[in-house]
């Protein structure tokens, strides 16, 4: 007797990125059904259209967190809209979106929610204090909602994809890509195709949560 095995159903908020396009692809050719809102789609700090986008769903077994947002600058220049802004899409949109997804998932007895962080949260840079403090927060939240929503079957981890080639990184300076790839130990950046395989593949890893992965060559202090 065959058993019917529904299509999994992935939404990636901030849909329009290099990562995002990337994800959707992969994720489309593994035979999820995607859904991937671009922010014109779908404002992550709005939470009345985060409700409803996520209400629209049947069902929702992978969430990927990845709408974000830079606005760098050395904190006496920073304006208060610059930090309220960066909070409010990578910190407050994550738990908006996840709040909302989960309702679906803990029905469901099973879902994974995928967090995209920084390495920015460990070894925050000078001027991202915005940034690496809105980051380093969403590390908190993926493992106090990892511990929360465990018993129901949901798994929560935060994937760090490391110094990426898109959009976001090119307006950096020659010397600033150059400082930066010199704290890689391999001497290379991370690529695009392999941040969204590793994050698909996690997907598969049913007995993993909670975790926070780096997936570059910069190395950290573990104490």
């Amino acid at each position: 007797m065959c058993s019917y095995v529904k299509t999994k159903v992935a939404i990636i908020t901030g849909g329009g990125g290099d990562l995002a396009v990337e994800m959707r692809d992969q994720l489309l050719a593994a035979g999820y059904e995607v859904k991937a809102p671009t922010r014109a789609e779908l404002d992550v700090t709005d939470a009345k259209a985060v409700e409803q986008y996520m209400q629209g769903c049947e069902r929702i077994d992978l969430l990927i967190n990845n709408a974000g947002l830079t606005r760098d600058g050395r904190l006496q220049r920073l304006d208060e809209a610059d930090w309220d802004e960066v909070l409010a899409v990578n910190t407050k949109g994550a738990f908006l979106c996840a709040k909302s997804a989960l309702r679906k998932m803990i029905r469901q007895r099973s879902g994974h929610v995928v967090n995209i962080g920084s390495y920015s949260a460990l070894r925050p840079p000078v001027g991202q204090v915005n940034y690496a403090a809105a980051k380093a927060a969403l590390i908190g939240l993926t493992q106090s909602l990892a511990a929360e929503s465990g018993a129901r079957g949901v798994r929560v981890n935060c994937v760090l994809p490391g110094f990426l080639e898109t959009r976001m990184t090119n307006s950096l300076s020659e010397s600033a890509r150059e400082q930066a790839l010199q704290k890689h130990t391999l001497g290379r950046f991370n690529q695009v195709e392999d941040a969204a395989r590793f994050i698909i593949f996690l997907d598969t890893m049913e007995g993993v949560s909670g975790q926070v992965f780096q997936l570059d060559s910069r190395l950290r202090s573990w104490c």
